[in-house]
């Protein structure tokens, strides 16, 4: 999973195409010689897919192995996220939200009055972009997330080994004195009734 720019542009009805008011890229997977092209390709989709989203909205647009995360807020005021396919959208979009709040904090509406494009020095997009690189440390429930998938797959393995070990679970259950002939009963019905099933 990889960030690979993210833009700030100024939008709206007064502007012919969006601005680009801040750019941060890392264009370190990429060959020394296609980094112009690449980072020209990147403002590109930036503006392109800013201009098509309207205000309030986002947005995911997948382009080959690319995939440009749009939000616009309702002032005009955009950012893009263009990442792998890999890339959670969920995490680009709170990326987004909080770039763009920190934006607005640091320059208040002077950015509104902007006509030149990358004009405005904004330090914090390169901490972002940093930040952001590994989704699952950078938000929490990403992480949380990560750490449930990681619970459950050792839960799997602890299931699997069990039963690899040649110890059977309907063994286990006849075997057992802590259950009931009640209980029992119940989970041989429960397993013929499932056994017509499969579940995906």
């Amino acid at each position: 999973m990889k960030v690979v720019g993210l833009s700030i542009l100024r939008t709206g009805p007064s502007l012919d195409e969006p601005l680009p008011l801040a750019v941060a890229n890392d264009l370190s997977s990429f060959g020394y010689f296609q980094r112009q092209g690449v980072s020209e390709m990147l403002t590109f989709f930036s503006k392109t897919f800013s201009k098509r989203t309207q205000p309030g909205q986002r947005q995911s647009v997948t382009h080959e192995s690319y995939i440009v995360h749009c939000y616009v807020r309702g002032d005009g005021l955009a950012g893009t996220v263009t990442s792998d396919l890999e890339y959670p959208a969920r995490v680009a979009f709170v990326m987004l939200t909080q770039m763009l709040d920190d934006f607005v904090q640091q320059f208040g509406d002077s950015w509104k009055r902007e006509t030149r494009p990358e004009s405005m020095t904004f330090p914090k997009m390169e901490e972002y972009l940093e930040k952001f690189q590994n989704p699952a440390e950078a938000d929490k429930l990403s992480k949380i997330q990560k750490d449930l998938d990681e619970t459950t797959e050792i839960l799997h393995q602890t299931i699997d080994s069990v039963l690899e070990r040649g110890v059977k679970l309907d063994a286990l259950v006849e075997r057992s004195d802590d259950l009931s002939r009640q209980s029992k009963m119940f989970y041989k019905q429960a397993k013929k009734t499932n056994s017509c099933c499969i579940i995906m």
